[in-house]
């Protein structure tokens, strides 16, 4: 038995893996890596696949960074854990502070986890716990765009608006309700992203005007609602949904936990939009992939709430590793990369190379709804029935590219080191499976 194969045959009788349905796997081969480099993964045989998608959005600045594998070995000499209740330690309080003076508009108090789901749900209990503290009792609703992600926990699950995932555990789930994503896909003939987010915004004004005395918070994906196929909508919705949360008394939840760091073009995904929300949530590329964590950052006016001599009215939420130090230092080697490596800078003219790079694509008969926003790609595919996603995950990864589409839409989030030799065979591989696959599956 082959190195491979032995690998995969053990992973089959051991692990249950994520996002999966097992018995796909009869025919689906498990992909076995054994070690991984910049942008490529490696086989247990060296066979070597391009990581288009960030190993699931988290490899910001590429496999085996020298710079965080640093930091990482330095602070394994000093302290890997301690409990953050009651404790504190040097990597927790550096990564708050520096989040604190780069966040938009005076976030702070960062309250640890340990995934993106983790800190939807610790959002939603606090803007809730605000409410009731403030005696607003009525006010424990909340509501997302259509077609929304926001995670699997019974919490992020119910402010989640994706059948495949939510609809098994419905009966397990606080009931949310949804307004009009602005996704400019949608949006009528003739009628720009930018008016279609406006129309959308109205659609939401008309929701607060009949519920906002029941609800707690808006939470969406700023831009990019990734999960529910990379759908891309205009900075203009988010800066009415602010304007309308402060009318409405109603917090706004920013979820970039997917777009945070850089992916959308700038830092913050809500800085496109020039609005801070009372909530921010991070996680994903906080550590460029290398451990779990994610935080949520409050605004003062919430922290304040919650500050008291009564044991009831604090947060009273924990996570084991909450602030674990190795992460915590992951994400601050992140930070230091970011800032003085002048990634967000560069990542501007892998954009714009990567964007010349695609007019033959763009043209593709299949190619429908081609779109860009920072260093997330989409495209929808034409003509793709049921299992198509599957196929060209497959057939992908034969080619020496790891893609993974979301139903009929294609799309790519490589890390940040991706150069120019990598570009040119991502977009080969893409225009070959597109040109050689069947007209629908």
């Amino acid at each position: 038995m082959s190195a491979n194969a032995n690998m995969i045959d053990r992973s089959l009788r051991a692990v249950w893996h994520p996002c999966t349905q097992m018995k796909h796997h009869e025919t689906l081969p498990l992909v076995p890596i054994s070690r991984a480099e910049g942008v490529w993964l490696y086989d247990f045989e060296g066979r070597r696949i391009l990581d288009a998608i960030g190993s699931w959005w988290v490899s910001l600045l590429g496999h085996g960074n020298p710079r965080i594998n640093a930091a990482l070995r330095h602070q394994l000499d000093s302290l890997e854990h301690v409990m953050l209740a009651g404790f504190t330690h040097a990597p927790a309080v550096e990564l708050a502070e520096r989040l604190a003076k780069l966040a938009p508009g005076g976030l702070g108090h960062c309250f640890f986890a340990s995934d993106g789901a983790s800190a939807v749900e610790i959002a939603l209990k606090m803007s809730y716990h605000y409410w009731k503290s403030a005696g607003q009792f009525t006010k424990s609703g909340f509501v997302t765009l259509a077609n929304s992600y926001h995670g699997e926990t019974l919490g992020a699950l119910s402010v989640t608006d994706i059948p495949l995932y939510r609809d098994t555990y419905a009966p397990l789930l606080r009931a949310s309700a949804q307004v009009p994503s602005p996704d400019w896909r949608l949006a009528e003939p003739g009628e720009t992203p930018r008016e279609y987010a406006g129309r959308c915004a109205k659609a939401l004004e008309e929701y607060f005007e009949r519920h906002a005395t029941g609800t707690a918070a808006l939470i969406v994906e700023p831009l990019v609602q990734c999960a529910g196929g990379m759908a891309m909508y205009d900075a203009e919705y988010l800066r009415r949904a602010r304007e309308l949360c402060d009318r409405f008394g109603v917090h706004l939840i920013a979820d970039e936990i997917a777009v945070g760091f850089g992916r959308t073009g700038t830092l913050f995904a809500c800085e496109q939009a020039g609005i801070a929300p009372d909530f921010l949530c991070l996680s994903k590329g906080l550590t460029g992939g290398y451990l779990p964590l994610s935080v949520v950052l409050a605004s003062e006016r919430v922290y304040q709430a919650f500050y008291d001599d009564k044991l009831e009215r604090g947060f009273l939420h924990s996570h084991s590793y909450s602030g674990n130090p190795l992460a915590c230092r992951a994400a601050l080697a992140v930070l230091d990369i970011l800032e003085e490596e002048k990634v967000l800078e560069r990542n501007r003219n892998t954009a714009a190379t990567l964007n010349r790079r695609t007019e033959n694509l763009r043209s593709h008969r299949r190619v429908a709804h081609f779109r860009n926003a920072g260093m997330i790609w989409a495209f929808d595919v034409r003509e793709a029935g049921p299992g198509f996603a599957q196929d060209f995950h497959r057939r992908a990864v034969e080619t020496g590219v790891l893609l993974r589409p979301l139903g009929a839409t294609v799309y790519w989030m490589p890390p940040y080191v991706i150069g120019e030799p990598e570009i040119d065979f991502l977009l080969d591989a893409v225009t070959k499976l597109l040109d050689d696959g069947p007209a629908s599956r």
